[in-house]
């Protein structure tokens, strides 16, 4: 036996395999590679003993509204808490002295110490980075604990299937927002369209974390409300889906354009640009879609974003080979290394002619309809408002020439606002900033861009994120065509508990509690795509404010 600080004796065995700090507060103590805070005092060991426990490991920006869930629901069900970070300061700052949360600080890599914590569970989530889970994943395949993530079931993770069914324990990946709220969301339609006999043809479904309209004070629209990696990495594996019924590819470089647009029926938001997420094909089969001539998933990105972006990979900044040695630089410094390495004068002597001369073009196309319009006036005939011209194909086409004047208008003030944004949004990433140093060592163009972003598009204390999410689905039924809109908008409270957090973190804590509860009963790698996951976890979301708004209409043949 082991005497504690407060008098809890505490057998040796729970010592070792827990990390039980005793019954004192305010101090740290240090114990088999853990960093731990104390228990609650009103606990006893034997107590502890008992408690169902959930473990997660992370505490990171997606962390937050996940922690506050758990823990406001372990005082109803008894449970304890156990939140693991390589920053117990940042551990213990999100379990805010709870008296059913045990705020520790862990290296992932510990063998031991995480395989400790893990045999110790009821259940596990990983909110690490996706390339560790598969660490967290084996210790709970031998000791025989549920496993929650909000990441995409990799390889890696899926041939641990029959394993988890031996053991009967369930691992659910893909339980968080993008992938997770849109696939159960998305389903809930689909098997509804099927249940009544319809055929969806058409699926497309858009999601972006996104800067609220009312903290939208940069020249990017944008401000980062998770993964600053993930951010700067996003695209890089290109884009597979289904267009036309056919297989489209689309490489990195032309994923960013901005021209792709879709209207958000919501006036403080209009119109978003998307880009196609990774491989979208397989999951035609996960939702039964077979027959979807049109099948893509997508980010939402505001239109400048996108203009700038795919600037930035043109300039090579998102390229992930070390080359530089910023120790003592400061992004000045790096910027003008970089650019010259990749011929920035060049690049932007293009950018701008271009856009300079397709203004040029238009400029003296509008000139022309005013001096049509001036030489009918000379002759005392009424201006004509339509005019007959041949396309690019030949065809004889009709042009209304109010409506023609209208766009090139607005053809030729969106290139010179793309000229005047082409530079503001490289200065906002301290393309002239002498005094941020990187001192990051030896490291790549997207290692620094990475921490520009983290500079200089934080979430500032008081502002506010925005989620935004559509699904496109169009179905025929009855030999009739029709299309639902289904849309969902959420707000962040604060730079803390961001609407990112929020939709991330609040699927995995209502399907942990369902585990907990026995309220949800599978084994194996799942995703969720059926109603034993669906149904609950929606539901329970609309009591958190996190309702989807839908629209259907006829479509005319």
């Amino acid at each position: 036996m082991e005497n504690f600080p407060g008098g809890c004796p505490c057998s040796k065995r729970l010592v070792e395999k827990y990390p039980h700090p005793g019954h004192f507060s305010g101090r740290t103590r240090e114990k088999n590679g853990y960093s731990w805070t104390s228990i609650p005092k009103r606990l006893t060991c034997r107590k502890l003993a008992r408690l169902k426990k959930i473990l997660l490991f992370g505490a990171g920006k997606s962390a937050s509204v996940l922690i506050d869930y758990l823990l406001t629901e372990s005082l109803k069900n008894d449970w304890m808490v156990t939140v693991a970070d390589a920053s117990l300061d940042l551990a213990r700052s999100k379990t805010n002295n709870h008296p059913n949360a045990i705020p520790i600080g862990l290296d992932i890599n510990d063998a031991p110490a995480r395989r400790s914590l893990v045999a110790d569970a009821s259940l596990v989530i990983s909110m690490m980075p996706p390339a560790l889970h598969i660490l967290i994943a084996r210790d709970c395949i031998e000791f025989g604990k549920h496993l929650l993530t909000a990441s995409y079931a990799d390889d890696e993770i899926k041939s641990l299937d029959a394993k988890a069914r031996e053991k009967g324990i369930l691992f659910l990946c893909e339980m968080g927002l993008d992938p997770g709220i849109d696939h159960m969301s998305a389903m809930q339609i689909i098997d509804e369209i099927h249940a009544s006999g319809g055929t969806v043809r058409v699926f497309r479904s858009h999601c972006g974390g996104l800067v609220a309209p009312e903290s939208d004070d940069n020249p990017w629209h944008y401000k980062i409300s998770w993964n600053p990696r993930n951010v700067v990495l996003a695209g890089k594996a290109g884009a597979i889906y289904r267009q036309g019924g056919k297989t489209v590819e689309e490489p990195y470089e032309q994923l960013f354009n901005p021209e792709r647009v879709v209207d958000i029926h919501d006036p403080s938001i209009g119109r978003l640009s998307y880009y196609p997420n990774r491989n979208s094909l397989p999951y035609i089969d996960l939702y039964g879609l077979q027959s979807a001539v049109e099948f893509v998933r997508t980010t939402l990105r505001y239109p400048d974003f996108m203009f700038g972006w795919k600037n930035l990979v043109e300039l090579k900044m998102t390229d992930e080979t070390p080359m530089y040695q910023t120790d003592g630089k400061s992004l000045l410094d790096f910027y003008k290394e970089h650019m010259q390495k990749h011929g920035f004068g060049e690049w932007l002597d293009h950018k701008l002619s271009e856009r300079f001369s397709q203004t040029k073009d238009l400029l003296e196309k509008l000139n022309k309809l005013m001096e049509i319009e001036q030489e009918s006036a000379s002759h005392g005939e009424a201006a004509p408002d339509h005019l007959l011209m041949v396309d690019e194909k030949g065809e004889l086409q009709d042009i209304d020439l109010d409506a023609m004047k209208a766009k090139a208008a607005a053809e030729v003030n969106q290139k010179i606002h793309e000229a005047n944004l082409t530079l503001k949004q490289l200065f906002f990433l301290g393309l002239d900033d002498k005094d941020s140093m990187i001192n990051k060592g030896f490291c790549s163009a997207a290692d620094v861009l990475q921490l520009a972003l983290e500079t200089k598009l934080a979430l500032k204390p008081g502002d506010k994120d925005m989620i935004v999410m559509l699904h496109e689905i169009g179905y025929t039924l009855n030999g009739k065509q029709h299309m639902i809109n289904s849309q969902l908008v959420v707000k962040g409270d604060d730079h803390i508990h961001t609407a990112m957090a929020k939709t991330v973190g609040l699927p995995l804590g209502i399907a942990a509690k369902l585990l907990l509860t026995g309220k949800l009963n599978i084994s194996g790698v799942h995703i969720p795509v059926t109603k034993e996951f669906y149904e609950p976890v929606l539901e329970e979301l609309k009591k958190h404010q996190v309702i989807f708004h839908e629209t259907r209409q006829d479509v005319q043949s």
